[in-house]
């Protein structure tokens, strides 16, 4: 009688081992991918249009869907180098976004600043995350005409916003870190002519 239950606890072990070993390939790490980006001149100063391709993974999609808020930081810099010297820094232009899952209405809420958006999907509010439209950055006056920049834009998942026991789990689990990637590119200021 002992060995055949120990053959089937044996057994059983195996098979849970087995379906533990393919959760854990099927789940995926997340990534924040950056496609493109620019400053556009407008009247009063510089705004900044961009676009990301934004991926939670399996382990953070199904967090932010049982009622555990992600925090986002939009991060922009713009530098003038220099030759001899460190860049100048022009400008830095940072923006916050709350992502939570209200299970009364079973509806995505995204928060920048004092705005809030109700979205039916968690694909909806990505793609409002990962699409910056003419965020204002700086003023028209704070660059020189026909001078070069380098410009750099960045949207990144903020780990310390997250319950301490997410932070913990995101320093050693693959599986709910997200890779984020800067997009660098070089803008010429627009020669006025008065």
């Amino acid at each position: 009688m002992t060995a055949f239950i120990t053959r089937c606890c044996k057994r059983l072990e195996a098979g849970l081992l087995l379906v533990l070993l393919l959760a854990a390939t099927c789940a995926r790490a997340g990534d924040i991918e950056p496609q493109r980006a620019a400053l556009t001149p407008g009247e009063d100063g510089y705004t900044l249009s961009a676009e990301f391709k934004v991926d939670l993974g399996n382990r953070l999609e199904d967090a932010v869907a049982r009622g555990v808020p992600l925090y986002f930081n939009l991060e922009f810099v713009l530098e003038r180098s220099r030759k001899y010297w460190v860049n100048e820094h022009i400008t830095t232009r940072s923006l916050g976004y709350r992502l939570a899952y209200s299970s009364l209405t079973r509806q995505y809420r995204l928060t920048t600043g004092n705005l809030h958006q109700n979205f039916g999907s968690l694909a909806e509010a990505m793609r409002v995350v990962g699409r910056i439209a003419a965020l204002p950055v700086l003023d028209k006056d704070a660059l020189k005409n026909g001078e070069s920049y380098e410009a750099a834009v960045r949207l990144a998942l903020d780990r310390s916003q997250l319950p301490k026991p997410f932070q913990v789990d995101a320093i050693m689990d693959r599986d709910l870190q997200v890779e984020t990637k800067v997009l660098r590119w070089q803008f010429t200021a627009p020669v006025v002519v008065q």
